[in-house]
């Protein structure tokens, strides 16, 4: 099943869709689930399908806006230098843990939405990934159960703002400015796509491929994450996990390739989806 957050009509909604059609659930379940955090939260993905199964679409693809799959969760944790190529090509040393940082909701926007490229810098760095939704919470999860605390799936486009990202050790500041991270553009749920490994990721700028990287090439698999993060902090319903990127990024290119306006980014993993999203410049303030 692929569950989707979008705007139709001006309105806000959520719904489950297919290559062409989006059967909303917002008007089927009512109040009791504005949105599908709170579907996830109730453990009620079953109540959904049954919804809709048998029912006429309510809007094609086309005449609806994605939202990021979940527009308000309470965590969103990104994973660093968890594909070996990233790691030689940074030249950072090996690690027993993962590298962990935080971006936060305002930072992302869905498919079809412009990333914006920030008037405080010119090194606006594209990074395809794979995002992990959290469907069943839970603390000190054991990495052999972590795949039933798994909603599903998302392509993630963790941009980064490159020279802010190396003021420090630390990443915030490069992570979350405004609208420089996509997030979409649907939730595929794991019966839909099928176990997690043989698929490819492939992040694509003006058509040309710039990463691409199977998924089973992580240093540290998503059960691990799960167990690793649910160690320090609890894990709750609609929580993303952003689970880092392959080598191939701007930064690393001789010369260097940074996204500028007019550029489209577009980072596709098989049987889960094609995140697109075009580039613009920052206004400069009034």
């Amino acid at each position: 099943m692929r569950l989707i957050s979008f705007i139709a009509a001006g309105r806000a909604d959520f719904g489950v869709c297919d290559d062409r059609d989006v059967y909303a659930l917002g008007p089927r379940l009512g109040p009791e689930f504005p949105d599908l955090r709170s579907l996830l939260a109730r453990d009620s993905l079953a109540r959904a399908a049954r919804a809709v199964r048998g029912a006429t679409a309510d809007y094609r693809l086309d005449e609806i806006e994605p939202l990021p799959p979940i527009p308000n969760p309470a965590k969103i944790l990104c994973i660093g230098l968890n594909y070996e190529d990233h790691r030689l090509e940074t030249a950072r040393p090996q690690s027993a843990h993962p590298t962990v940082f935080t971006r936060f909701a305002d930072t992302l926007v869905g498919s079809g939405r412009p990333l914006v490229k920030p008037r405080h810098s010119d090194k606006l760095d594209y990074e395809g990934e794979l995002a992990v939704v959290i469907g069943r919470g839970g603390r000190d999860i054991p990495a052999a159960h972590a795949g039933a605390h798994v909603a599903g799936y998302a392509c993630f486009q963790d941009a980064s703002v490159r020279d802010f990202q190396g003021h420090t050790t630390q990443f915030t500041p490069g992570k979350n400015f405004p609208a420089t991270g996509g997030f979409g553009p649907w939730l595929t749920t794991p019966d839909e796509c099928g176990p997690l490994g043989a698929q490819t990721l492939r992040t694509t700028l003006n058509g040309q491929v710039m990463q691409a990287a199977r998924l089973e090439q992580m240093i540290f698999p998503v059960a691990q994450l799960i167990a690793y993060i649910s160690a320090w902090t609890p894990l709750a319903a609609g929580d993303v996990i952003a689970t880092g990127t392959p080598g191939g990024v701007g930064m690393k290119r001789v010369p260097p390739v940074w996204l500028r306006d007019g550029d489209e980014v577009v980072v596709a993993i098989d049987g889960i989806g094609a995140l697109r999203n075009p580039v613009v410049a920052e206004s400069t303030p009034p």
